[in-house]
């Protein structure tokens, strides 16, 4: 029996590490030709190393997900001779705990942007190549920030709200050329990211507390998902948003305040701080 994703191009940027290596493992294992793509050569280099020590060939591509000429260049070498690719995962994204009021004017939209624009460069390149290859899936990681309010991330979770708006719009258009848009929405994982945060057992704790499956998150979790999405299994969903996260977004987020020492507000204001 062939693999599911025999001879399909995929690519996944944010590739080196994490999610997104996990992703790329799971899309090679059922036959995907699998392109990583990312910022650091040398990340990139062992992560290929590590995949090809488990029996999975890789290439991979240096680029800069916030550049456009970058992610044209990772899509194209990315694609088959014909310049078709079939599926495409972005996964870089990221912010600061910082309190609403005190984001420097410059800081909040440079977070929002780090979040949703590699997500639209991915999105419009790949999304050429899937037009020329007659179908395509296209996967974003965005986050359960996105689902409800989580305080002290504001730039994050307005980001991330942005790339699940994206997606739902992207799916409306590019539906009816077979190129299906979803997002996964990972809860709290364990990656070299967050890697703080678990070593913070009273932070995790109020994350595991306020789930309905209390454990925490592995790369393995989002990985099925993105997999899932990327594959033939999933051919009629498109414009979802999909939480995996325990149950996390049933409840609430932690309250990063009675966690960590955050500057106060209100003093800031009171000394017509900027």
């Amino acid at each position: 029996m062939r693999p599911a994703l025999d001879g399909q191009h995929a690519i996944v940027i944010g590739g080196g590490s994490g999610i997104g290596l996990g992703s790329a493992r799971l899309l090679a294992r059922d036959g995907a030709v699998v392109t990583i793509a990312g910022r650091t050569e040398d990340k990139l280099r062992r992560a290929a190393a590590g995949l090809q020590d488990d029996g999975l060939a890789v290439s991979w591509a240096v680029c800069d997900a916030l550049k456009g000429p970058d992610v044209s260049q990772a899509v194209e070498a990315a694609s088959d001779d014909l310049g078709r690719l079939h599926i495409a995962v972005v996964v870089p994204g990221g912010g600061t705990i910082t309190p609403v009021l005190l984001f420097g004017d410059d800081q909040f939209s440079a977070e929002v942007d780090q979040n949703i624009r590699p997500v639209y460069l991915l999105l419009k390149y790949a999304g050429r190549a899937m037009v020329r290859a007659g179908s395509g899936s296209f996967v974003a990681i965005s986050s359960t920030a996105a689902v409800f309010s989580a305080r002290y991330l504001a730039s994050y979770s307005a980001g991330k709200a942005a790339v699940d708006q994206l997606v739902r719009v992207a799916a409306n258009e590019l539906g009816s050329m077979s190129i299906r848009v979803n997002s996964v929405q990972p809860g709290m994982t364990r990656t070299a990211t967050t890697a703080g945060a678990f070593r913070n057992t009273e932070m995790m704790a109020a994350f595991t507390g306020g789930q309905a499956i209390a454990r925490s998150g592995e790369v393995d979790d989002i990985a099925q998902a993105v997999r899932f999405l990327a594959g033939p299994e999933s051919s009629w969903i498109t414009g979802q948003l999909l939480a995996v996260d325990g149950g996390h977004t049933l409840r609430a987020f932690p309250d990063y305040a009675s966690l960590l020492p955050l500057p106060d507000q209100r003093a800031a204001a009171s000394g017509r701080e900027t």
